[in-house]
């Protein structure tokens, strides 16, 4: 390499007893190599009389690992372009959980210089030694620092998993906690720490316990095994997709979007109720069924090339990101009112770039299904969203009142206008009071069912049947059944 270049060399995972024969060979033909990091052990078995000369002062700097990588990089680079090129040492193999070697190579290439990359054995090799591992049929690699500061785990929970970068109890803590948004905290895993090396040892232990680990250390790992079978939304896409499937059930391959209709708003339904009931078994269980009409109208839409469900998530993912700039963006907000001035101006915008901003208003996207009260309440939600709302909540109050009154003193033929106006009006009074309408109504139903359904069993237990009982008789019970309450 007499006019510059870049050889990359792989040290293995451990020991110098584990570097290829061909990166021996070169080490011992060179009198200098730059690498990566001084706290590999491959590097006290270089060869005698090799000059070593690391990067580790830019960790030491403090600076963040984008940028000590953006640093190394640039040295790499540069000193490939001097006469007789460079050796950049890296642990492990060039191409595995190593963020230098890929950006070298492919801007080395943009400035004509020459790339040369020896193999090493990667963390992975001794790794599944350790653990008796074999990864196939699949296993998913996590870079911990990508899943630490992450909220929820980027892969199926009923694939075995392999995290790298455990190199503190810091990030051993962080990745404890985003595993556990999916995870029993008792979940067993294994830390294997210094894979291929005399210092090798894995250790088993509930998740909880991992960011108390005396050994973790720069050659860290944790294996995360699988939850049990069904806990995959991936896993759950084939079950429905096998329904549809010429050797599946009869009836899923009959259905399309227009038939399932029904069972969509049916289960939704039962959804709310559950959610009323605040039961937590029955929302589990519901919430379940919901999901089965969503992933089911997803794969029909897939099936008649409509749309997939990659689809689906990447819009309303989009969708969030864009309308929430105070989260994902540099917008600066105070409070819920002014998330949702900004929320219309957003929307606004998408739909003067979709061209529909003066044929598409404010309310055009409501759902005319909607239950009359949900309906009303978006309604005003949305017009108050742009100002069109009253300042104080006394104007509000009066407009109830008003409108009782009309009804009261309007003809039968304009009663039922009268009355739309006044539930309309309560409505708002609702919203004012930060209540959701439809939710107080279903509550109100709900309470007197149970309160009549307490009338009819003291009247069986009494022998009587309610026809032939007095409205005295059975207000008297009613208030019984509020007093059990």
């Amino acid at each position: 390499m007499q006019n510059g270049g870049i050889v990359i060399v792989g040290l293995g995972p451990g020991e110098a007893n584990l570097l290829t024969r061909e990166a021996w060979d070169w080490l011992c033909q060179i009198p200098r190599v730059y690498v990566r990091t001084r706290h590999h052990p491959t590097v006290a078995g270089f060869p005698e009389g090799l000059e070593v000369v690391s990067f580790d002062d830019l960790y030491d700097q403090g600076e963040a690992f984008e940028q000590v990588y953006a640093g190394i990089v640039e040295a790499v680079l540069r000193l490939g372009q001097q006469p007789g090129g460079v050796t950049y040492a890296v642990p492990g193999h060039p191409y595995v959980a190593e963020a230098t070697s890929p950006e070298i190579a492919r801007r080395a290439r943009e400035q004509g210089l020459e790339v040369r990359v020896v193999e090493g054995v990667s963390f992975l090799e001794p790794t599944f030694t350790a653990l008796e591992l074999d990864p196939y049929p699949r296993l998913a690699l996590v870079d911990a620092l990508e899943l630490g500061p992450a909220h929820m785990p980027g892969f199926p929970p009923d694939t075995p998993a392999l995290v790298a970068q455990i190199y503190s109890r810091q990030v051993a803590a962080e990745v404890k906690l985003t595993l556990s948004a999916v995870y029993p905290d008792t979940h067993p895993v294994r830390l294997v720490h210094a894979a291929g090396s005399p210092r090798q040892k894995v250790e088993d232990l509930p998740l909880y316990e991992i960011d108390r680990s005396a050994y973790v250390g720069l050659l860290t790992s944790l294996y995360v095994p699988p939850l049990e079978a069904n806990t995959s939304f991936e896993g759950f896409q084939d079950i429905i997709a096998r329904l549809r499937a010429p050797d599946g059930c009869p009836w899923d391959q009959k259905q399309t979007h227009q038939t399932l209709r029904s069972h969509l708003l049916q289960e939704t339904y039962e959804t709310l109720e559950a959610i009323d009931n605040d039961d937590p078994q029955e929302m589990c269980e519901e919430f379940g069924d919901l999901l089965l009409q969503i992933v089911l109208h997803a794969q029909i839409g897939s099936e008649y090339g409509e749309f997939s469900m990659a689809e689906v998530i990447r819009s309303i993912s989009e969708k969030i990101i864009r309308r929430h700039p105070h989260v994902f963006g540099e917008t600066a907000v105070e409070g819920v009112g002014e998330v949702l001035s900004n929320w219309e101006k957003i929307k606004e915008a998408e739909r003067a770039a979709n061209g529909t901003a003066e044929t598409k208003g404010l309310l055009d996207g409501l759902p005319q299904a909607l239950p009359g009260l949900n309906l009303a309440h978006e309604i005003q939600d949305r017009a108050a969203r742009v100002g069109f709302d009253w300042e104080t909540i006394d104007p509000v109050v009066a407009k109830v009142r008003e409108e009782l009154e009309e009804v009261l003193n309007a003809p039968e033929e304009e009663r039922e206008g009268e009355l739309g106006d006044l539930l309309f009006a309560v409505v708002n009074l609702a919203r004012w009071y930060k209540v959701d309408p439809e939710n107080a109504l279903r509550q109100t139903n709900r309470r007197f069912r149970q309160r009549f359904a307490h009338i009819e069993k003291r009247a069986r237990e009494a022998g009587r049947s309610l026809a032939e009982m007095t409205l005295a008789e059975m207000d008297a019970w009613w208030d019984e059944a509020k007093r059990l309450e």
